[in-house]
C-alpha cells in the first residue's frame, strides 16, 4: 500500500513539475515572439509603474539607508528606460525624406548603424548595443524591469510606514528648472549625516566634505539640505562662510565672514551647522586651528559640511565624502528633454527628439549649457535651427579640442560659439572667447550684465562691438539663486 501511495506522489509531483516547466517554457516563447511595439509599449508601463513608486518615495521621510540606495537604483533604471524608448522612438518615426541632412548625422551617435556603444554599465544590462535590429536588448532590459517591479510589493508595504514629508502643490514641481534635479540621494546622505547623534569619528564635531568640479551643484546640494525642514528644526544656528580660504582666519574673524542662514534662539537646543565653501585646498595649519577652536566652542552634536573643488578634502572629514560628479547621459537626457519640450510630448516630434538627443551628448553634463540650449531650441522649435544649434555645439568642441564626455565647466580661456556678421552667416564670422567666470548672488542681481548668453548666440543683441565685456549666463531660480556671470571678449574668424 505504502508503494503504490509513493508511487501515486511521485507522479503527481513529476506531472505538476512538467506542467510548470512547459508553463514557463511557452512563457518565455511568448516574450521571444513579442513585436518591438509590444516590447516599447510594456517598456512604457513599466516605467510609469516605477515613476509612481519613486514619487511616492520622495515624498515620504525615508531614513533607511537600504531603501534610499534602492530608491536610488529605481531613479537610475527610470532615466535609462526612458532614454531607450525615446531613441527607439525617434528611430523608428524617422523617414527618409526628413530634413535633418544626412551630412549632419553622418558622424552621429545616433546614426542607427552606430547608435549607443553602450547604453550603461548596469551589471544586469551589461554593454547593451541599441539599433533598428537589437530588439534582443530592448527585451533584455524589459525583463530586467519585470524583474524589479515585481520585487517592490515588500518594498510599497515598507515605504506606507514612513510619515509624509510637507511638499507644495504638485503643479510647481512640473516646473523643472524651479526644483533640484537629480541628487535626490545626495541630498538624503546629507541630511542622514546631519541627523546623527553624535558625530562620526573622534572629537565633538563632524565633518563632511562634499567635492566636485565648478558648476556641478555642490552648493545648491547644501543650499537644499539647509532649508530642509528636519534640519533646521535639529539644528539652532545655522553659518555660511562667505570667504575663500582660511588661511588667515582667527576664531573672531571667522565669524565675521559668516552669514546667519537660520536662527531659531527659542528652540532651546545649541547645536550648530556651520557651511564653508572653498574653492581649492585648505591651509593645513589654519584648518587645525580653527576645527580645535570649534570643538571648544560648539556644542555636542553639531556639525561643519566643506564644499570644494579639490579631491584633497576628502581627508579632513569625519566621515565618507560625498564626490559629486556629471549626472549619467540617460539622466542629463530625461533633464534636458524635460526642458526642451515641458509638457509637449517628444513622440509627436521625432525629427527634434533625435537632433536633442544628439545635443544632450555634447553638453557633457553642463547645466548651465543646458539651460541656455534649452531657451534657444524653445524659442524656435524648426528643424533646420536646431540643426544649427546643433552644428554650432559640435564646433564648440571641435575648436577647444574638448574630449567626448569632458566636462566642460573645468576649463576656461575657450572659444565660444561663432556669431554670424551676415544674415546668411557665409561671411566673416566673430566668435567670443570666454576668460573665467565668476557667480554672484541673489543679493547682486541689479548689477549682473544685461545682455544674456541666449541674446549673444541669437545675435538678438545688437550692436556687437570689438572689446571685452560681461555677459549673464544663467540666472538659477534654483536656492542659492545664483547668477552666473562670463567675462568675454569678441574675436573675428574668417571661416571661407
Amino acid at each position: 500500500m505504502e508503494a503504490l501511495i509513493s508511487a501515486v506522489l511521485g507522479e503527481i509531483v513529476s506531472r505538476t513539475i512538467s506542467v510548470v516547466v512547459e508553463k514557463c517554457r511557452e512563457q518565455m516563447i511568448a516574450k521571444e515572439q513579442t513585436t518591438t511595439e509590444e516590447d516599447l509599449q510594456r517598456l512604457h508601463q513599466l516605467l510609469l509603474r516605477i515613476s509612481a513608486i519613486v514619487e511616492e518615495a520622495e515624498g515620504r521621510c525615508i531614513t533607511n539607508r537600504g531603501m534610499i540606495r534602492q530608491v536610488s537604483m529605481m531613479i537610475i533604471q527610470l532615466f535609462r528606460g526612458y532614454y531607450l524608448l525615446d531613441s527607439f522612438k525617434s528611430t523608428q518615426k524617422k523617414t527618409g525624406d526628413e530634413e535633418v541632412s544626412r551630412s549632419l548625422f553622418a558622424q552621429s551617435k545616433f546614426n542607427p548603424a552606430k547608435r549607443f556603444r553602450r547604453l550603461s554599465s548596469y551589471p544586469q544590462i551589461g554593454s547593451m548595443v541599441v539599433g533598428r535590429g537589437s530588439t534582443k536588448e530592448l527585451k533584455q532590459f524589459v525583463l530586467v524591469l519585470e524583474n524589479m517591479v515585481a520585487d517592490l510589493k515588500e518594498f510599497a508595504i515598507f515605504l506606507m510606514n514612513y510619515p509624509r514629508m510637507y511638499r507644495q502643490p504638485y503643479g510647481s514641481y512640473l516646473i523643472l528648472d524651479k526644483c533640484m534635479f537629480g541628487r535626490q540621494m545626495e541630498r538624503e546622505q546629507v541630511i542622514g549625516f546631519l541627523l546623527q547623534a553624535e558625530p562620526l569619528g573622534g572629537g565633538n564635531l563632524g565633518v563632511l566634505p562634499i567635492v566636485g568640479p565648478g558648476l556641478i551643484g555642490k552648493s545648491t546640494l547644501v543650499e537644499h539640505v539647509c532649508n530642509d525642514e528636519r534640519v533646521r528644526n535639529h539644528f539652532s544656528l545655522i553659518l555660511r562662510y562667505k570667504g575663500n580660504d582660511l588661511k588667515d582666519e582667527m576664531a573672531t574673524t571667522f565669524r565675521n565672514h559668516c552669514v546667519i542662514k537660520h536662527q531659531d534662539i527659542a528652540s532651546g537646543e545649541e547645536r550648530a551647522l556651520v557651511v564653508i565653501e572653498l574653492l581649492g585646498d585648505v591651509d593645513e595649519g589654519a584648518w587645525k586651528r580653527l576645527l580645535q577652536t570649534s570643538e571648544r566652542c560648539m556644542a555636542n552634536g553639531s556639525k561643519i559640511i566643506i564644499t570644494s573643488r579639490s579631491e584633497k578634502m576628502v581627508s579632513v572629514g569625519t566621515t565618507q565624502a560625498i564626490k559629486l560628479s556629471c549626472l549619467s547621459k540617460e539622466a542629463f537626457w530625461y533633464f534636458f528633454k524635460m526642458l526642451v519640450f515641458g509638457s509637449t510630448d517628444p513622440e509627436e516630434h521625432p525629427k527634434l527628439t533625435s537632433i536633442a538627443m544628439e545635443l544632450a551628448l555634447e553638453m557633457c553634463g553642463s547645466f548651465i549649457f543646458a539651460y541656455v540650449a534649452a531657451t534657444l531650441l524653445r524659442a524656435n522649435p524648426s528643424v533646420r535651427f536646431w540643426c544649427r544649434v546643433l552644428r554650432q555645439a559640435r564646433e564648440f568642441t571641435q575648436k577647444n579640442n574638448f574630449v567626448l564626455g569632458e566636462y566642460h565647466e573645468d576649463h576656461m580661456s575657450r572659444y565660444g560659439w561663432g556669431i554670424a556678421e551676415t544674415q546668411q552667416g557665409y561671411e566673416d564670422r566673430k566668435l567670443f572667447l570666454i576668460q573665467h567666470s565668476h557667480q554672484k548672488g541673489p543679493a547682486a542681481h541689479g548689477e549682473v550684465p544685461r545682455i544674456t548668453m541666449v541674446d549673444l548666440l541669437s545675435g538678438a543683441w545688437s550692436p556687437m562691438q570689438r572689446g571685452k565685456f560681461e555677459v549673464l549666463s544663467w540666472r538659477s531660480l534654483v536656492p542659492p539663486y545664483y547668477s552666473y556671470v562670463y567675462s568675454c571678449e569678441l574675436v573675428y574668424c574668417n571661416c571661407h
